[in-house]
């Protein structure tokens, strides 16, 4: 679809949780049948400037209708970084070729065990600080989600429903995975199995796509953002790893899987952002030093199938993985060396695609302990409490999806420290978009969001939660906007 029309349909999907509210999927056909038509005529070569006159009297006569709508205010969460980024540290490494494992910028680890943060995450600071039990464990990180997110319910604050853009740049593949930037409010990217990614930008207004990444032979399965977003990792069915500059789209370094096979998912050491951990079809899991573009010595693992998911424990020092026999393991990971010793298994369910794992230290205040969230393709949305310090999980609950073999991917909510009640965000083979209160015992859906038209893979929050993205299988994104009390 060419820029201005695009333009024209950001346009009317924020003005479209004003029509009909009593009617929502009415919305949802209004939109879905305007993107197709606004394509259509995007094929007919209008006149750029007749282009632009329309979007200028369709905003007007919207505006008219309905009344202006005002932007938020820009807002960047103030978290502490290295002054350093990814690409300074690979380029001390090509600089310096005597240096060699895992060594790179780290930051500082807790030592605590996870039975021992489970307890100081519970611990009785209420007795000593004259609070009722159960109030809010009081961190400067808990008053920064407070701030962020007001005095509002759980139900209110995630009351998503306009849409407020809608990209269609890899219509008709599906996009697998997206994800918005680290502590970033408009930058989300995401990869397509025609091959590409794509970084967008929401803001200014009207959200635009910044750059296309080129280079792979083959579809993009996964990707991941360097903690300074300044990097992003893919891997391919093409049998390679790139690593991208975000700014300019260039292929910085492509890294061949050395068994030549299918690369399926990948991550970030948190703590090392020079190493990354991939997944490939022959059931290896491989630590990848990216400055030098070589496997860390020890820093390789096997499992029963196909690595689909990983997920590292905020420290850093255990990473879980899944694969496509219904078992997920646990590692630990050696942050001097980058060496993976195989501690747990889980068997989920016996053939089942263990597609998605996502690792949070606490949900809420009255979930203390360390969890993680799965997709296995068993109909449920599994919750996990992890136990010890080896990562040995124990089922918390589940939650009912349509879930039975499209990869989809669910997320926790990234302001969960001082609400009662904690949220968990997934994608469904229903078209829909779920929210599920994992405190609450019945009626758990706290919202469900519909528009697409095809199974939702994938979702990711903005750090402020005042955006949610999603995309599908037939290869649309849709950016909502939480309303606005």
């Amino acid at each position: 679809m060419a820029a201005v029309w695009q333009q024209v349909l950001a346009v009317d999907a924020r003005y479209n949780a004003y029509r009909t509210p009593t009617f929502p999927q009415f919305r949802t056909q209004y939109i879905r049948r305007r993107s197709q038509l606004l394509r259509e005529n995007a094929k007919c070569g209008y006149e750029p400037g007749l282009r632009r006159q329309y979007l200028r009297l369709r905003s007007q006569l919207l505006g008219l209708r309905y009344g202006p709508l005002s932007e938020q205010s820009s807002f960047r969460a103030s978290s502490v970084r290295s002054s350093r980024t990814t690409l300074d540290r690979m380029e001390d490494f090509e600089e310096d070729p005597r240096t060699q494992g895992a060594r790179g910028h780290r930051r500082s680890v807790s030592r605590g065990s996870y039975q021992l943060q489970a307890q100081m995450n519970r611990a009785v600071y209420d007795e000593s600080a004259g609070r009722p039990p159960g109030s809010l464990v009081p961190t400067s990180v808990a008053e920064a989600s407070r701030a962020m997110a007001g005095d509002t319910t759980l139900s209110e604050n995630y009351a998503f429903a306009g849409m407020h853009h809608i990209f269609d740049q890899h219509v008709d593949s599906a996009v697998p995975r997206l994800q918005f930037a680290n502590d970033d409010k408009h930058l989300l990217a995401c990869c397509s199995l025609d091959g590409t990614l794509s970084i967008m930008t929401l803001s200014p207004s009207p959200a635009s796509v910044k750059v296309i990444l080129k280079g792979h032979g083959g579809p993009v399965t996964d990707f991941a953002w360097s903690l300074s977003n300044d990097v992003i990792v893919s891997t391919s069915l093409d049998g390679t790893l790139r690593i991208w500059n975000t700014e300019d789209g260039r292929c910085i370094r492509e890294v061949r899987d050395p068994e030549a096979s299918e690369l399926l998912c990948c991550t970030f050491q948190p703590m090392n952002n020079n190493l990354t951990v991939v997944g490939n079809s022959k059931h290896h899991l491989q630590v990848v030093n990216i400055s030098t573009g070589k496997k860390v010595k020890g820093g390789s693992s096997k499992l029963t199938g196909r690595v689909l998911s990983m997920s590292f424990d905020a420290p850093g020092k255990i990473l879980w993985a899944g694969d496509d026999r219904g078992s997920i393991f646990s590692f630990l990971f050696d942050m001097a060396t980058g060496k993976l010793t195989k501690a747990k298994r889980l068997v989920v369910s016996e053939g089942s695609s263990i597609c998605s794992i996502s690792a949070r230290s606490w949900i809420s205040r009255e979930a203390r302990d360390p969890s993680l969230l799965v997709n296995a393709c068993i109909n449920k949305l599994l919750l996990y409490r992890v136990v010890d310090n080896e990562g040995t999980l124990q089922l918390k609950r589940s939650f009912p999806i349509q879930h039975g073999s499209q990869p989809l991917h669910s997320i926790f909510c990234p302001l969960m420290s001082f609400r009662q009640g904690a949220c968990v965000v997934t994608g469904s083979e229903d078209a829909c978009v779920y929210f599920f209160d994992v405190e609450r015992n019945t009626k758990a859906i706290v919202n469900k969001l519909q528009g697409h038209g095809g199974p939702v893979l994938d979702v990711s929050f903005n750090c402020d939660e005042s955006l949610l993205a999603s995309a599908d299988a037939t290869g649309m994104v849709i950016i909502w906007r939480r309303e606005q009390k």
